[in-house]
């Protein structure tokens, strides 16, 4: 059984709304010389639900690299799936629409053009 007080502090704690999206993606990890490759779940602003090929450590400093548009990103391991260790939340150091949604959620556009980010 989950633990709802860690899902409700984890829910609370969102910056942007969450959008399912399916992306290919590849996940570097220099302190542990681990490279794989994976997929989105979900993806927000500021980060996201990953599948990996190869369990990432939680507060691993990784960089995330998007096939389909190219761009990548610093991001942080937040949470590891104590269940499936495939299955990960990172955040993004810098929040950013590296994921390819062409019609991003209002709150995502007034982020980006917030002076503050």
């Amino acid at each position: 059984m989950k633990d709802s007080s860690r899902t409700k502090s984890f829910q609370e704690s969102r910056r942007s709304t969450r959008v399912p999206l399916k992306v290919l993606i590849r996940v570097e990890d220099n302190a542990e010389s681990l490279t794989c490759e994976g997929e989105t779940v979900v993806v927000n602003l500021h980060g996201a639900l990953l599948t990996t090929a190869q369990p990432l450590k939680l507060r691993s400093q990784i960089l995330i690299q998007v096939h389909l548009t190219g761009k990548q990103a610093a991001a942080e391991v937040a949470y590891v799936d104590s269940d499936d260790p495939l299955s990960c939340g990172v955040a993004l150091v810098e929040p950013r629409n590296i994921w390819g949604v062409s019609l991003p959620p209002e709150d995502w556009v007034a982020s980006l053009t917030d002076p503050e980010h």
